[in-house]
């Protein structure tokens, strides 16, 4: 195996071959570097894209904080290289390396792959190859690491089983300490041995250990154990309360995508929008108090330098005291050099307000997120915003010296027509010839269109994804309305992009083989303009005889067991499918921290709560639910 000197004698052969050499040196302020033969545990977290981009993740800022705090273990960071560096390491012999030590990751004890969205797959198998670890578990022995992934991509596992040896469901805060504690209770035992002991984490799923059966008509009929220590059913890992959140922060060589500081000021969203898989899969809502996120922001500030503030959340407007938390951070931070965002804001005026508190410190644009523009709509995703209440918004916005909005749309929801499209149209030029009305000629907005896809553990998993035909019609109807206009600026995703996500995520344990094809026939980086290959994926589907339409076009029976039956979010799908039902009849949901709509989180978090009393739990002290749950389906373990 190469030493460190070895890997930078060749690193410096080449680096000045490539572009943004930065990337792959280390070094950076902040980075942890400790004693190698002083840890009894290495763990090497990898994200699966470009450093650019990964060193920015905040999930795996928390859990390279929390395993450095330990006096027994490290952490260090990888990331993938990018085209040009890969081939010259290939070329060269370059295994892969952390950063940090330039150790190659084989050397490692627990590799933790970052999985926070489906396209990173192949890179992840890439990653492994350019290590030297077998890219499958089955072929890994006593000398290779324990390879782990978690994010919101491992609700459902399935198509990456054959890839890693250990998913964790949920949080990682917590659990990522049990599993270096059991990585130490059984070093120098035998790898099957040492997954054994694994299995028995609360959270953590160790696919080999699991087998799937399929019905004739090629869905699944069950995911079961087939030994006696792992449960039936994986439930995910819950903080009861948010730990402190990091402040020194890896200050990058280079520029990237988000050179700032990220304290997230609470964690889950009570609002149900049902295409939304991040607001069911992160329940219940935690908080962190306004002393804790001023004074974590204020180090984090000092200790990197840093000129832009997140305040971090899925629905920032929900935050109890989200008014204290604005004035606190005007305060501390008044007459500093700083650019403070408060991201995933509700459409109404108490969002332009609190900005508007931010005054010294805003950003240039202001963003929000209608998802869809017809009342139709709005009450079938369960996100319903009057048309006047946008325009009242955006005029406010405009009228305080915002120049440019962006608003973010989807199209491809369940039943969607034309009509439901044209009203994006329609919207978007209201609010841009409203804005000009208070705000002159010089008003922008940018008008992002995703492609909705059904996600595992929402109550649109049971949906078929929109025909490509379809997405492009669509598309082609707002390009038509929009681009004439120059100080509108439209965005959209590929509907081949779309599908591969599409594939990805709602897949089965046979989608594995696809990606291990696609994979070695070039796919990499699926989610880049430089890595797409939709071909490939298709020529990898043909090559194994499987239908990709069954993964993206096919309506979900009502009592069809998913793949991702076997793990749950603690959501239960008895209550999923009540709320895709009510999506059926164009019925809405209020917010459930004003009704408890007992969606199962509260039995789940009961302990939890118990052992950690007053720590920032929203969810209402229902003792009656507001709407019970009247319909049976056949859920493993419910």
């Amino acid at each position: 195996m190469f030493t460190p000197e070895q890997i930078e004698a060749k690193l410096e052969r080449i680096l000045l071959k490539v572009e943004r050499p930065g990337r792959y040196v280390g070094g950076e302020l902040n980075a942890t570097v400790k004693n190698w033969e002083a840890a009894k545990t290495r763990v090497a977290f990898v994200f699966p894209d470009i450093y650019d981009i990964g060193v920015s993740n905040v999930g795996l800022k928390i859990l390279y904080d929390q395993v450095n705090q330990r006096d027994d273990a490290l952490a260090e960071r990888a990331y993938s290289p990018w085209l040009d560096m890969e081939a010259l390491m290939r070329e060269h012999g370059i295994p892969l390396y952390a950063l940090e030590s330039k150790r190659p990751l084989a050397s490692f004890d627990l590799i933790g792959f970052s999985l926070p969205y489906e396209t990173l797959y192949t890179n992840a198998l890439n990653i492994l190859d350019l290590a030297g670890i077998p890219v499958r578990t089955a072929e890994r022995d006593d000398s290779h690491p324990i390879v782990i992934a978690g994010g919101h991509s491992a609700t459902n596992p399935e198509p990456m089983h054959a890839f890693i040896d250990a998913f964790v469901i949920g949080e990682g805060e917590e659990v990522i300490h049990d599993i270096i504690n059991s990585l130490q209770k059984t070093q120098g035992m035998p790898r099957i041995e040492r997954l054994r002991e694994l299995v028995l984490i609360s959270g953590v799923y160790v696919p080999r250990f699991y087998e799937t059966t399929y019905m004739d008509d090629g869905t699944v009929a069950t995911t079961e154990p087939i030994i006696a220590e792992a449960p039936k059913l994986i439930h995910k890992r819950i903080v009861a309360k948010l730990p402190p959140p990091p402040t020194k922060f890896i200050v990058p060589n280079i520029d990237v995508v988000h050179n700032r500081v990220s304290v997230e000021i609470m964690r889950g969203c009570t609002r149900g929008c049902r295409f939304c898989q991040a607001g069911m899969i992160t329940r219940p809502v935690r908080e962190r108090s306004v002393e804790e996120v001023v004074d974590a922001a204020d180090a984090a500030i000092r200790s990197t330098g840093f000129e832009e503030l997140a305040l971090m959340s899925l629905s920032s407007s929900d935050y109890t005291y989200i008014k204290d938390l604005v004035d606190a951070i005007s305060k501390r931070f008044e007459g500093r050099k700083l650019t403070v965002s408060l991201p995933s804001l509700r459409i109404e005026s108490v969002s332009v307000d609190l900005m508007e508190k931010l005054k010294q410190h805003r950003s240039g644009g202001f963003t929000l997120a209608p998802e869809a523009a017809s009342e139709r709509m709005r009450r079938i995703i369960n996100k319903f915003i009057p048309d006047e209440e946008i325009i009242k918004t955006t005029n406010e916005i405009y009228s305080r010296g915002w120049t440019t909005i962006k608003l973010y749309f989807m199209i491809g929801h369940p039943s969607e027509t034309l009509e439901d499209v044209q009203a994006i149209a329609d919207l978007c030029k209201r609010v841009i010839a409203e804005g000009r009305k208070v705000a002159g000629w010089k008003v922008k907005l940018n008008a992002g269109v995703s492609t909705f896809v059904p996600k595992p553990q929402t109550p649109f998993q049971w949906v078929s994804c929109d025909t490509r035909d379809n997405i492009l019609e669509k598309q082609a109807l707002l390009k038509r309305q929009l681009m004439k206009d120059k100080n509108i600026k439209l965005s959209w995703t590929k509907p081949d992009d779309t599908l591969v996500e599409a594939w990805l995520s709602r897949g089965d344990r046979r989608m594995a083989e696809v990606i291990y094809s696609a994979w070695k026939k070039g796919a990499k980086f699926d989610a880049w303009d430089e890595g797409r290959k939709f071909d490939t994926w298709m020529e990898a589907f043909n090559e194994l005889g499987i239908d990709p339409a069954f993964y993206t076009y096919r309506q979900r029976r009502t009592d069809e067991i998913f793949p991702w039956e076997h793990i749950t979010a603690a959501v239960r799908k008895n209550f999923l499918f009540q709320d895709f039902r009510m999506s059926l009849e164009g019925q809405i949901r209020v917010d459930c921290r004003l009704n408890c709509f007992a969606c199962g989180i509260l039995p789940t978090f009961a302990n939890l709560r118990r052992e950690n009393p007053g720590e920032g739990w929203k969810c209402p002290e229902v003792k009656s639910p507001a709407q019970k749950l009247d319909i049976e389906l056949p859920v493993v373990g419910d």
